[in-house]
């Protein structure tokens, strides 16, 4: 490796990658030598049985038909246990039976120029998708047309998160280079277009990797407007901005830093007014409860904490350690609960009102990144790192897995979904580090809801 052309950061990533890809094949390993001595210890057993009967030969007579009757129960019994405790384990990669989700790609945003970490979709009108990238800019998309309508070029750093002021037009993106920015924008929506000609040429089948690095996906020659100055600048973390959200009434806004520590500013002065502290590791993700004031905040430390500023004069915090690895996000839903994702494979939903242990626990084959819930179906869709991207329910249930092709889906690490349940067409969006985001459109019949 002394040699190696490769970048150091990069060296180092594909070398954790590489070292995770060994430890689950030593946990294989360990596990198959385990079962073949469990197998060995039945298999004497079985041979015990056989001898101890009356004391007399078991390959003979009478002996022979009850040793082989022992014999056969003790084997049924081990394939009933099998196929139970596998069961379990198959039942969280299986799909559930009876009604199917219908899962179909509609839109593909391409235009960015690296991996694409966050995605959210405006509060008000015009209704458009927002995307934050390692290339350092945030770009808003035309939902149905697929156009790149502004770019936000306002960060020195990766733009690690983004997110939508709920009555005003304005954005929050936190970034790399340890600020949070909060700037304004205005879109037009374009006109809708006839369909294409299927006569002539279509770029749309064009895969994204064969586009010129930097090429926004427009018909013809086109020029984005560009936003360089924020509104406000954010800068009192001394480390990587990781996640940034509006409390409820967009007066206020809390960033996650990879400094260990949350922010919560004054949007209208930019003044810092309360630092949170207590995570032993860089922070992951920051979320806020839609109508009261909580603050959930996730760390590489495997915690994630709930912040309650509900009373002004008592800031209180809870701690909760239900994973084993790093916790990727941790996010409100519209009822009384806490969906986290992990690192270690893991989601969990959690009640707010007794969160001492999981109400439901779902188990995956990869890492979980940024989950999103919808607010009306109550839909969990989890981003993982194989590129899959999967629906539960709020019980654990699986509904669905999105369709994934060498020319449909994402390609590389999933980062984040977004539901967007005022568009009945396109209402999940996911984004990866593939450079692009994707529209879908989910339609989960309610039979299958119910199982």
């Amino acid at each position: 490796m002394e040699d190696s052309k490769l970048p150091l950061s990069l060296r180092s990533n594909l070398l954790d990658l590489f070292g995770q890809i060994e430890r689950e094949f030593e946990n294989l390993y360990i596990e198959n030598i385990e079962l073949r001595r469990e197998i060995d210890s039945l298999n004497e057993r079985l041979a015990g049985d056989g001898q101890t009967i009356e004391g007399g030969d078991p390959s003979k007579g009478a002996m022979k038909t009850k040793a082989s009757h022992s014999t056969s129960q003790l084997s049924q019994k081990l394939k009933t246990t099998y196929k139970a405790s596998t069961s379990k384990i198959v039942s969280s990669f299986k799909a559930t039976t009876g009604s199917r989700a219908l899962c179909q790609l509609l839109k593909e945003y391409v235009g960015h120029r690296d991996g694409i970490w966050d995605l959210s979709i405006t509060r008000t009108q015009p209704v458009v998708l927002g995307t934050a990238s390692a290339d350092h800019s945030a770009l808003l998309w035309s939902i149905e047309t697929g156009k790149c309508l502004l770019r936000y070029a306002g960060h020195a750093g990766s733009v690690n998160s983004i997110k939508f002021h709920p009555t005003e037009q304005m954005a929050l993106t936190a970034s790399g280079d340890q600020t949070a920015h909060i700037w304004r924008y205005m879109v037009q929506l374009p006109a809708p277009q006839p369909p294409p000609d299927v006569s002539a040429p279509c770029d749309d089948d064009q895969d994204s990797s064969d586009r010129e690095e930097g090429e926004v996906d427009c018909d013809g020659p086109c020029e984005v407007p560009t936003v360089r100055v924020a509104t406000a600048t954010l800068k009192s973390h001394q480390g990587v901005v990781i996640a940034a959200d509006w409390l409820v009434g967009g007066r206020q806004v809390v960033t996650a830093s990879w400094d260990r520590a949350a922010n919560l500013y004054e949007v209208e002065t930019s003044e810092l007014v309360h630092t949170l502290t207590g995570h032993d590791q860089e922070l992951t993700h920051c979320c806020t409860h839609p109508t009261q004031r909580l603050v959930v905040t996730s760390s590489r430390d495997t915690t994630f904490r709930l912040w309650d500023f509900r009373d002004p004069s008592i800031h209180s915090v809870n701690v909760f350690q239900g994973h084993t690895d790093t916790v990727t996000s941790a996010v409100f839903t519209v009822g009384d609960n806490v969906v986290s994702g992990s690192d270690d494979r893991t989601v969990k939903v959690w009640d707010l009102k007794n969160m001492r242990s999981p109400i439901a626990t779902i188990r995956t084959d990869s890492a979980v990144n940024r989950i999103s819930v919808s607010a009306n179906q109550r839909i969990i869709a989890l981003p993982h790192d194989n590129r899959q991207v999967r629906l539960f329910d709020m019980n654990g249930v699986r509904l669905a897995r999105l369709p994934r092709s060498n020319r449909m889906g994402h390609r590389r690490m999933v980062c984040c979904t977004a539901w967007n349940e005022e568009n009945a067409s396109c209402n999940l969006f996911t984004c990866g580090f593939d450079r692009q985001a994707i529209g879908w459109n989910i339609n989960i019949p309610a039979l299958l809801q119910e199982k």
